[in-house]
């Protein structure tokens, strides 16, 4: 089994960001949440505040950005058309490859429906209610993992950060991605 992280992992950039960056122009007025979610990202990879908090933020604000579209369906399909091509070429798809992302199902439903990938454990959206319901980030990931998969073998998992340490721990083979230069750490 090979289990992948997503974000400039095998995806150029941060995919909810440049989701978020390409929603403005279907509603500028989105724009005003642009500065708080820098704002306490950049808090928490400094260690200046908790993923816990962290979450709490992007679950307050995540509703009424997501609530501000008329067809968000049609902005992710929007989305992939044009960013597809950041899926970087060295990543060729398997139906049993598995990535693992802090990036909302929302976004990323329709890119694995593109991929043909079946597996996937994401941060999650509820549409009805319209709220974040889990954050799949940091120490998150492997539980989530565990829960879902159980104690499966991790033959191979790519990353570009040790913050995916508890992931790394459970492959066989890890690999640290910077670009597209890859790297065995473990």
């Amino acid at each position: 089994m090979r289990v992948f992280d997503f974000d400039n992992t095998i995806y150029k950039g941060e995919s909810v960001l440049d989701f978020y960056l390409f929603s403005i122009k279907y509603n500028p007025a989105v724009l005003k949440y642009f500065f708080i979610v820098i704002y306490h990202t950049l808090r928490y990879k400094s260690g200046k505040t908790t993923l816990e908090s962290l979450e709490n933020i992007i679950k307050k604000h995540a509703k009424g950005y997501l609530s501000s579209f008329d067809d968000i369906d049609k902005i992710v399909c929007g989305f992939w058309d044009k960013n597809f091509s950041k899926i970087k070429k060295w990543y060729t798809p398997r139906s049993d490859d598995i990535i693992i992302t802090a990036s909302f199902d929302l976004i990323m439903t329709e890119l694995f429906r593109r991929l043909d990938l079946t597996d996937s454990l994401c941060s999650i959206f509820n549409r009805n209610t319209m709220e974040i319901e889990y954050i799949n980030f940091s120490t998150n990931k492997k539980i989530k993992f565990i829960e879902k998969f159980g104690n499966v073998s991790v033959d191979e998992f790519y990353t570009d950060s040790m913050f995916d340490t508890p992931m790394i721990q459970l492959a066989k083979k890890a690999y640290l991605v910077k670009g597209n230069r890859i790297t065995q750490i473990r």
